[in-house]
Formats: structure tokens, sequence, C-alpha cells
């Protein structure tokens, strides 16, 4: 009760403006990462008003006019950046962290560049390929994403995800288990609610926007400092919370679910805070889930910053997830996405991730950060079946029983130094302990061995044990000149489970012609070791279960990249890229057929059958893409990305066929304008539209004669991939509400998103139905409303 009245009389007592608004933040050396003190921060709609950054980098300025303006950030010997269109509100300060660039030759005339141009380079100085950045703002912004990271990313040229069900995140042909995600600096498990082993995606995304900073993206030959992934890098931050005073934020929309965020100073002497947000799930109550089952889902996500002592700056960060659902066979509709009518199922799925973090600065030039973190994701499913469905011999038999669970110990440290305003090296490792119990009994494609009249129970998972993964690195960006610059390293990978130690070479060259083009070319050689439901699949070898996947080898794959950047006006720019990927090493049956892994990580569950694989298999992907960008001024932005692109894989056959991750194609289309509007111009009505257009999948063909016999679905596999489904189309329309508050620090978000507003039927699969003993095409979801109601004060 007396944490409730100290919490009630901080909401009472916040503060009040007049139509005034705050922006604060931190400015760095954009190389070393350390703090410039004494940067000049001015507002330019406003004379005056400016101030200058402190001794750890950190500037406030207060009372800045509600709505969009543009501030510039300079200091001698550092190239200037102005950053446009801030959007001001009276709910919440902005944040703007800043890194500078330090000019070439130390008398020569500071440059100003656009703030906006930078949101196309990554927040990592060394990605200068096939990397971009990502902000909060445009997660909320755009229309269809439903606050979803994974969704937001869909939209960016060389993403594919035409499958409304899931968030999987497809890069350039790849599978969706070839991204490695990462918060903090940390790799996590997948960050998604009714997550499985092994795999990267899911319906419903743990990731709370209103905790992430701005983040990296990267697809393709990314720096020596990431590992374990061929297909790409979601490089994920938290902000830090409000160190002045305490904002809050409470919500409540229908795919994010209920929310509330927290966040204000702590150790004010030190320049601490807190960061707390919570969400609750509520799709499902109202009928959005695309299933007629209930699921439950919660998530809390925290950074607390404790400041900076003689000691360095420490902080703890994590996020937790858990959620379940239960299909029954009763209430199920025939075309349901995730179940069957002759079956009553249950599934829990939870995770989380914990670090502590601690940044030591050396000298006015270097740092040493270094990570402890734990994390784990679990999962059960268990079905029963219905045998002889509604029929006198009706029979219920457990099907499947699956529980698993993986809990991993990370240490990461990274030494950074600028050595000079040319050279800037980066180096350190990473130790990952995985401890991994995963069981598997199922029946399905089972024989009758003990002539019961069904199908066996049988073991295919029965692990508990542990491994390891090591990967050192050391990576520089040299200037070889003002206009050229190298950036190169060296990558190692060390796998405890085949004893396979690799190392990696990386390197990126960008030239740029002038202010306004510039090209880069880049190569990359990367390693990932097979998902562990592949991995540690048992085998029953005369009798005793053996794990005869464990010796295969890590797959490799080598990137190669061309890209040309120009800025075509104003806050216009356009992007071209062309890649190729040679893929070796993938896992491959002994006999010839057309089975690799490289098919596998779109589902929640991976193949039960391959074992005694080979690592002889092979892949190639290669494309072309397209991206033009209006950054948001004036009132209006633009995103037009175009994925032109093969994907192809070699079974143990030999070959060439599409893989299952194919489209060769993937238009996306937005744009958004807002609208000024009531007596004080303070507040905002706003339209944004999302098209998206992609080539069907590759899918194998549906064998009815074989599977009538066997009572389950057998695919073709002499058609492997052979079929494709009809393209993909989606148009949607979102509007949305601003409300700034007079004399208060309030403020009011509504918003509608029509999704699918044609109400286009896009295929989901043609697959077996064993009632019917026939083939059924089932649609994804099609026309559905998303709405919400943010209220910051």
């Amino acid at each position: 009760m007396k944490n409730i009245l100290i919490l009630a009389l901080l909401i009472v007592g916040l503060k009040s403006y007049a139509q005034l608004g705050t922006i604060r933040g931190k400015i760095v050396d954009k190389q070393s990462e350390t703090p410039i003190e004494g940067a000049t921060i001015e507002v330019l709609e406003q004379d005056g008003k400016s101030t200058s950054s402190a001794a750890d980098g950190t500037f406030t300025l207060t009372e800045v006019p509600l709505g969009r303006v543009s501030v510039r950030i300079s200091f001698l010997g550092f190239e200037s950046t102005v950053v446009s269109e801030l959007e001001i509100t009276s709910g919440k300060n902005v944040i703007l962290n800043i890194g500078l660039t330090e000019t070439y030759n130390k008398l020569e005339e500071v440059v100003i560049s656009s703030g906006n141009r930078s949101k196309a380079k990554a927040l990592n100085t060394m990605a200068a390929v096939s990397a971009r950045q990502f902000t909060t703002e445009e997660v909320n912004r755009y229309a269809g994403g439903r606050s979803d990271v994974s969704r937001l990313a869909s939209n960016f040229a060389g993403v594919s995800n035409a499958d409304d069900s899931r968030n999987d995140i497809v890069i350039r042909g790849n599978s969706p288990s070839g991204l490695l995600w990462r918060i903090e600096g940390v790799p996590v498990p997948s960050p998604n609610h009714f997550s499985t082993l092994g795999t990267t995606g899911s319906p419903v995304s743990a990731l709370n926007p209103n905790v992430l900073a701005n983040s990296d993206f990267i697809t393709s030959a990314f720096p020596a400092e990431y590992g374990n992934a061929i297909g790409g890098v979601f490089d994920l931050g938290f902000r830090k919370g409000n160190k002045d005073e305490y904002e809050f934020m409470a919500g409540l929309a229908a795919f994010p679910g209920a929310e509330f965020v927290a966040e204000g100073p702590l150790l004010r002497k030190n320049g601490g805070s807190f960061l707390v947000a919570a969400r609750y799930g509520i799709a499902g109550s109202l009928g959005l889930a695309g299933t007629a089952a209930q699921p439950n889902y919660n998530d809390v996500s925290f950074n607390i910053d404790f400041g900076k002592s003689k000691f360095g700056n420490f902080s703890i960060f994590g996020i937790s997830g858990n959620s379940d659902i239960e299909f029954l066979g009763r209430d199920i509709d025939k075309d349901d996405l995730f179940a069957a009518e002759d079956t009553d199922s249950k599934v829990t799925s939870s995770f989380y991730s914990f670090g502590l973090k601690h940044v030591l600065d050396i000298g006015s030039k270097s740092y040493l950060k270094t990570i402890v973190s734990t994390s784990s994701s679990a999962e059960t499913y268990k079905e029963n079946r219905y045998f002889d469905f509604q029929t006198p011999n009706q029979n219920i038999l457990l099907y499947t029983d699956t529980d698993n669970q993986e809990d991993r110990f990370t240490i990461s440290t990274l030494f950074n130094s600028k050595i000079n305003r040319k050279l800037t090296l980066r180096t350190g490792a990473l130790y990952e302990a995985f401890s991994l119990d995963a069981n598997l009994r199922d029946r399905e494609e089972q024989s009758d061995a003990d002539g019961d009249g069904y199908p066996d129970l049988n073991t295919f998972l029965n692990t508990n044990g542990s491994y390891s993964v090591f990967q050192p690195y050391l990576q520089t960006q040299y200037r070889l000149t003002e206009k050229l610059t190298l950036n190169s390293g060296i990558h190692g990978q060390y796998f405890s489970v085949n004893e396979q130690f690799v190392i990696e070479p990386r390197a990126a060259l960008t030239y740029a012609i002038n202010p306004k083009n510039s090209i880069s070319v880049g190569y990359g050689l990367h390693h990932q070791n097979i998902a562990a439901p592949l991995l540690f699949l048992e085998e029953n070898v005369s009798g005793t279960l053996v794990q005869t996947n464990r010796d295969l080898d890590l797959v490799q794959s080598q990137h190669f990249v061309v890209g040309y950047d120009v800025r075509l006006a104003d806050k216009w720019r356009a992007k071209a890229e062309i890649y190729y990927q040679a893929i070796d090493n993938a896992a491959v049956e002994r006999n010839p057929t057309s089975y690799s892994s490289l098919t596998e990580g779109a589902d929640f569950v991976f193949s039960r059958d391959k074992t005694s694989l080979v690592s002889n298999g092979k892949g190639s992907n290669r494309g072309l893409e397209l991206t033009l960008e209006k950054f948001f001024s004036k009132g209006y932005h633009g995103l037009i990305t175009g994925s032109f692109f093969d994907s192809k894989y070699e079974g143990s056959d030999g070959i060439e066929r599409d893989s299952p991750f194919n489209n060769r194609y993937v238009v996306n289309i937005l744009g958004g304008k807002e609208f000024v509007i009531g007596k004080a111009k303070k507040n905002i009505f706003s339209i944004n539209s999302k098209l998206t257009t992609a080539g069907g999948r590759f899918y194998t063909p549906v064998d009815l004669a074989a599977s009538n016999a066997a009572g389950y679905q057998i695919e073709d596999e002499t058609r492997a991939f052979s079929k494709q489904y009809d393209a993909y189309f989606r148009l949607d329309v979102k509007f949305g509400f601003k409300l700034n508050s007079k004399s208060k620090k309030r403020s009011h978000q509504f918003y509608i998103d029509f999704q699918n507003v044609t109400n286009n039927k896009n295929i989901f699969a043609d697959r077996y139905n064993r009632l019917t003993q026939s083939v059924n095409r089932v649609d994804q979801i099609g026309f559905q409303p998303d709405f919400g109601y943010r209220f910051q004060f």
C-alpha cells in the first residue's frame, strides 16, 4: 500500500508545462564511443536555444516547442550533424544520442552532414555493407507492423516474410535459423512467444519497442565481432531511462496488449536511471489470433543503469516472456492454421535473458566493455489424438510429447580504442556455455511394431548434456584517405560438439566518390552449427539410441557484396546492392535424396527422421536489392524496396532445386503523411500505408495416394520444391491521432490499423486432411483490424 501511495504522489506531482517539451541525450566520438565534452547542441527553429554537453557527454534542452524541430550538433574538429524533424511531444522527453566523426585533417573545414542520411547506416561504424539502422519510431509508424520489430525488418530490402502467421526473418533466401539475435551485445535465444528449440521466429514477438534504442540490422558480410550465423544479425540495444525525471506510459492495443512503462532517475549523483516495461496479450480475447484457441502471453523488459563511478559504469538488463495456448479439437475449424479437429494439444513456452554490463573508460579514447549474462528457453508440447475419430471405436492416445530446455551462460569482453583519427581497433572474445535437456517422443509417421493397432510412441530426442562455443575476434577501421575507408577483421569459432575450429576473414571497403555518392564492396566468411533439434537426433542402432548427427561440420557461407549509395536530393536517398552467397557443408542424407538442412527453420518443428546425415550439401543465393527512401520531412515520408533474388540448394542427389525460401521477388511500398491539427497546431493526424507483393513460396506437393494409405501426409519427394504457391499481396492502411496536452506533461495517442484491407486470400499451405482424405487449401488471415491507445505522462 505504501508503494502505491508513493507512486500516486509521483504521478500527481509531475511538473506542468505550457506546450513545451524536452530533448536530452548524449554526444560521443563515433570511433572511440567515448563522451565528447563541450559539443554544442542547438535548435535551429529557435534563435539562442542551445546548450553544451557535459563531461560525460550528456545534455538537456528544455522548453522546446511542440511539433517537429531540427537540431544541430557541432564540435571543433568534428563533422557537424543536423538531425531533422524530431517530434517533440508534451508526454515524453525526446532521446537523442549522437556520434560525431572526427575530420580527416585537423585544419579542414567542418562538413555539415544530414542526420537523416545517417539513419541509413548502422550504429556499428564497422558495419559498412548490407547494414542499416532502425528506430522505434519506425516500428510504431509503419502500417501492418503489430509493434513487432521482426515485421518492421520485412520492409527492408533483402528480407522476405510472406507469412502472416509467423514473424520469421528470411534474409536473401537463407533459412530463418541463420539469423543471430543479440541484445546489449550478447547472443540470446529467440525473443518470441511460442518459440521452439532451434527456431528464430514465431507468431508473436516478445520484444517491447518501448524499451529499445536505435539498433542495427545486418544482412550480409557482417563485421568480425558477429559469429555463429550465416543469414544475418539483429543487434538490439535497450535504451536508458530518463535520468532527470519520472515518466510513465500506459496503453492498450490489440497485439501488444495491455502495457505499462515506467522510467526515471536512480542514484542521481551518478546519473543513473531505471526503465521497466510489462505487457499482457489480449489478441486471443479479441478473436484476432488466427485460431479458435485462446493464446496467453506476457513479457517484462528492463534496463537499470547505476551511472558512472570511479569503478566504471554498471548496468543490469533483462527480458523474459511466458506464453501458452490450448487447442481443443471440438472447438477447431477445419481451416485452422495451427490445429486439427481430431486432436487436443497444449503448448507452453518461456524464455529469459538477464545480464550485467560493465563499461570502463581507459584514457580518453578507449574503453573496455564486459558482459556476463544468463539465458534460458523452454517449451513443452503435448498432443492427444483421437483414433477412429467420431466412430464407436474412438480412442484417445498420447501422440506427441515434447519437453525442451536450453540454458546458456555467456561472457563477452570487448576492447575498443581509437588509435588516431584514421585508425580504430576493436578486439574481444565471446564464450557461451550451453546446457541442453531435450526430450521428444512421437507417433508421427511411425510403424506399429508392437501390433496394438496404433503407431508406436518412439523417442527422437533424449539429450541431457552440455557444450560450448568460443569466438575470439579482431577488427579495425582504417581511413586510408579522406574518401576511402577499409574495415577488416578476423573472427574465430570453436564448437565443442565436433571440436571444430574455423577462422573467418571479413573485409569491407567504402569509397565516397563525392558528398552525395559512395560505393562499397564487402566479403565475409561465416559458419554456423547445425540446429540442436537436428544435431542431437537419436537413431535406433541395434536397439541402442545413438546421436548420429553429432559430428556434422559447421555450415559454411561466403558472402560477396557490392553496393552503391546516392543522395538524390535533400532527404532523398537511393541504394542498390548486388550479392552472391556460396553455402557449403549443409547436412544431407547419405543416400541420394532431395533433403538438406538448408530447407529447415520456418516452422515450429524440425525433421524427426533425418539421422546419419553428412556435411556434403551445397546452396547459393544471389540477387539485386533496390531502395528508394524519403526521410520524414515536410510532413511526409516514403520507402520503396525491391528484392529480386534466386535461392537454390542441392541435396545428396546432386540436383539443384529452388529452396522453400525462394520467393524470387519481394516489393514493398510504404508512405505516410502527417497533418497538424487543432487551434494551437500542436496535435497530429496521420495516415500511413503499406503495400507488399511477393512471389509464392516453393513447396513439395502431397502424394495423395500414399498419404491415404499411410494415414498421414506424405510428400512426393521426387518433385521436391517443384511447385510454387500463388503470389502474395497485402495492403495495410493505418490512421493515427496524437494529442498533446495544453498545460500538462501528457499526451494521448490513438491508432487503428486496417491490415489486408482488400481481404486478399493469400495461401498458407496445401495440406493433407486425414479426416477427409483429401488435400485442402488453407488460407492465411484475411482482413484484420489492429488498434491501440497510449497515454504518456
